[in-house]
Order: C-alpha cells, then sequence, then structure tokens
C-alpha cells in the first residue's frame, strides 16, 4: 500500500514543511499539524501490490508504483520507503514497509527548508582560498534530495580499568651540579560512565564517513515517528540492523570510555599505560530517522556532492581546487621562506 498525503483544503498534494513544523499547502496555504493529517484520514491510499522486478547487475529488487496524482509509474528499490514523483512532485509513502522490526521508533524533522539548502549550498561554493573563481560564481546544484536516513541510536553503559606507570620528575642545583630527581608511581583508575544516543547510520548507500561528519544531532528535538513526517522527502529502511552496526559503535564507546579514564591521571611528568580494560553492557537501540539533504553538482565534467544536516545545517563536502591558485599559493610560500632564509643568512653571514 502507498499513501499519498492531500490538503484538506483543495485536495492537492500536501508535504511536510520544517520551517513551520507542519504540512503545509504550496496551492491554497492550508496549515495541518502532524497530529491533526494522521486523525484525518486526508489521503489517497493505493491498494497496488509490488510490482518486483529483479536487477541482475546489483541484485537489487526494483518495485513499481502508480502515482495516485498523475498515474505516473514510480519505481523504487527495495529499501526505499518514501519517494516523490519525478513527473509531478507527489510524494508517496510506502506504507507496507513499515511493519515490525522496520517501523522506525523515532524521527528528526527536517528544519532546513530546501531554499535554506540552496542558500547553504551557494555560501559554501564561496568558500576555500583555492576554490576556482569561475566555480565560486557558477556553480548549480544540479540535483537537490532530502532524505530521511536510516540510523540506529544505542545507549551503553561502560567502565574502564587502567594501569599505568607515571614519573615526576624535579631538579635541584647543588653549586655546579643539577640534580634530577625521578620518582616512580603505579597509577590504577577504574571508571564508569553511561553513554546516550550514541549514533551509527544503518544506510547501505550513504558514506560512514559523510554521515559521521555531519553529526552532532540535538536530539532533544526527537520525535515519536509518524508517517506524514515523510511527506515531500525520501526516506529508506535500514540496510543493517542493530546487531550488525553494533561493533562499529562498540568501538567509538570503548574510545570515549578509555579517554574520559586515561584524562583523570594528571600531575605528573610522564604517563605510560601498561594495560587496560574497558566493559560494555548495550542497554538499547532505537531505530531512528535523521534529516540530510544530498545535493549533487558538476565541475569540469566531475560528479560531486555535499551533504547537509537537515537539522543544524552543517555542511560536509570537498570544494573543487584550481590548480593556477595552488600553484600560485604555493609558489608564494616558497618565495617568503627563501626571502626570510636569505635575510637570517646575511645577519649570520
Amino acid at each position: 500500500m502507498i499513501e499519498t498525503y492531500k490538503c484538506k483544503g483543495c485536495g492537492a498534494p500536501i508535504e511536510f514543511d520544517g520551517s513551520k513544523g507542519e504540512l503545509v499547502c504550496e496551492y491554497c496555504g492550508t496549515h495541518m499539524s502532524v497530529k491533526e493529517m494522521e486523525q484525518s484520514g486526508e489521503k489517497y491510499d493505493s491498494q497496488v501490490e509490488d510490482e518486483t522486478v529483479q536487477d541482475d547487475n546489483n541484485k537489487t529488487d526494483v518495485n513499481g508504483y502508480k502515482c495516485q496524482s498523475c498515474g505516473a509509474e514510480l519505481i523504487t528499490d527495495d529499501k526505499t520507503t518514501a519517494t516523490v514523483c519525478s513527473f509531478c512532485g507527489s510524494s508517496a509513502v510506502i506504507k507496507g514497509r513499515f511493519t515490525g522490526e522496520t517501523m522506525p521508533a523515532k524521527i528528526i524533522p527536517f528544519s532546513i527548508t530546501k531554499d535554506k539548502a540552496k542558500d547553504l549550498f551557494r555560501q559554501w561554493c564561496r568558500k576555500g582560498i583555492l576554490t576556482p573563481s569561475m566555480f565560486k560564481k557558477s556553480a548549480f546544484a544540479d540535483n537537490m534530495t532530502g532524505i530521511y536516513v536510516p540510523f540506529w541510536l544505542y545507549d551503553y553503559g561502560a567502565g574502564c580499568h587502567i594501569d599505568a606507570h607515571a614519573t615526576k620528575v624535579r631538579h635541584q642545583r647543588q653549586g655546579d651540579y643539577e640534580i634530577t630527581h625521578t620518582d616512580h608511581f603505579k597509577v590504577v583508575r577504574d571508571g564508569e560512565a553511561d553513554f546516550t544516543l550514541v549514533p551509527a547510520d544503518a544506510s547501505e548507500k550513504m558514506p560512514d564517513e559523510t554521515m559521521d561528519l555531519l553529526e552532532p544531532y540535538n536530539y532533544s528535538n526527537l520525535q515519536d515517528f509518524k508517517m506524514p513526517y515523510l511527506s515531500g522527502f525520501l526516506s529508506e529502511k535500514y540496510s543493517y540492523d542493530s546487531n550488525q552496526m553494533a561493533p562499529r559503535v562498540e568501538q567509538r564507546v570503548r574510545s570515549y570510555i578509555f579517554r574520559e579514564v586515561r584524562n583523570s591521571i594528571t600531575g605528573y611528568s610522564t604517563v605510560n599505560i601498561v594495560g587496560s580494560n574497558t566493559r560494555l553492557k548495550r542497554k538499547r537501540a532505537v531505530y531512528t530517522l535523521l534529516p540530510v539533504w544530498m545535493i549533487t553538482y558538476r565541475y569540469k565534467n566531475e560528479n560531486h556532492i555535499l551533504a547537509i544536516n537537515g537539522q543544524t545545517g552543517k555542511q560536509v563536502g570537498t570544494l573543487p581546487k584550481s590548480k593556477e591558485k595552488m600553484l600560485g599559493w604555493f609558489g608564494g610560500i616558497f618565495a617568503g621562506t627563501f626571502a626570510i632564509l636569505m635575510i637570517l643568512g646575511g645577519f649570520l653571514g
């Protein structure tokens, strides 16, 4: 079953507006809260079953649906849970894929609108000393996609035991002699801490490094999952379950607790860790959707991607670099360094 949410005022498709925190009709201006939309039943339901085709090239199931607004066929892969018709722009939430363990528990709604994301993209393009001038003037977003990325948020209890050898060094002068005293200590530390809402993206498509760099999210804005939040955006279900993602998160938690306990060893001249042991206990894992704007653009026939945190506006991407500016920049540094060395050489001579 797929659902397309419609305006109670004019019957047109209605989408979630992150800047207002509710669904807004762009045709007649009607506003509806997510709760009102869920209770109103204002949506088109389609009982059309999935038409599944196996894509032998990448072993992905491709599913076809009919858009309830214009009748065009929507093609999705087997992970898609919400999409947008490329012909008329209507949203389609694939309700049949929200069952049991594939039903998210929480969501952070988009608060960065598409227009704001465009502004952030333009500002980002103008950054960087080595960014090509032509790129700064003519950069254009070829495609902008607002997507809810599946994450697992973990709560862990953690403990760490550290054994260390430490020294304190002091100096004493007696006449013509300087005496160095070195005191040796056996240091033992044991600490415990709770770590909550540690994120890990569970999408096979999204690059882990980019998703990590988009952090942090403000988890005080976590909401109970409601499907109307997805209207106007893309969404996908997780590729990896909580057990599959746990080792990656546990590696992060181990580093967190070790750093906290290690930082409690202070006041010594040197500290050498001779042994450590960490203890972890997973308390829960919460299936959550987090908002991301993905923007693609081309420069000199190369594709580039900028990711924007859909809640905070934080940007992650790599700007193109001008070879001419790089040569000029490093040439200037070399010339300046050479001049300084020449001056110093003259003084020393």
